[in-house]
């Protein structure tokens, strides 16, 4: 028997959650096999947002949401990437990194720097949240300090005062 998704009221939050983790998995699939954009979206919510696959049940995810952060990962590549490869460590470029790793940190540096409505502290840990449900520690680790540094370059101001 299916776990229920969430609350018929379900909070933002949850459903951000969900098209983040969606959003990072359809960002995966199409490095890895070249999926178009558009047959990308509507695979994820035809088949897989808030539907149970293989035993899984997968949390209903704000649909707007996720197809902004895939669209806008795949719109603005061309500048995400080289601001992710300058917070890599010297001798690992994006392109040498994990194809689930890539997808989270373009993610996140999408978020960061496009949706100031949504505090960068939070984009952080959602996306090293993310991060634990595929990879170990250590790699969650590299996730949450290239994001953590992407955002006080990208949002210098919100780390002027103190976290609240």
């Amino acid at each position: 028997m299916a776990k229920p998704a969430e609350p018929k009221d379900g909070r933002r939050a949850n459903r951000r959650g969900a098209a983040r983790l969606a959003a990072v998995q359809a960002l995966y699939q199409m490095d890895l096999a070249a999926t178009p954009l558009s047959e990308i979206l509507a695979e994820f919510e035809s088949h897989w947002i808030g539907r149970e696959v293989e035993g899984e049940q997968y949390l209903p995810a704000e649909a707007a949401f996720f197809r902004e952060v895939v669209g806008g990962v795949v719109a603005d590549q061309r500048k995400l990437d080289p601001l992710i490869d300058t917070t890599l460590a010297q001798g690992w470029p994006l392109k040498r990194i994990e194809t689930i790793l890539r997808a989270i940190l373009r993610a996140g540096a999408y978020e960061l720097d496009k949706r100031r409505d949504i505090p960068a502290r939070v984009i952080v840990s959602e996306y090293v949240d993310v991060a634990n449900a595929f990879v170990e520690r250590d790699e969650t680790g590299m996730v949450n300090a290239v994001l953590d540094q992407l955002a006080r370059q990208l949002r210098a101001s919100e780390f002027d005062r103190p976290a609240g």
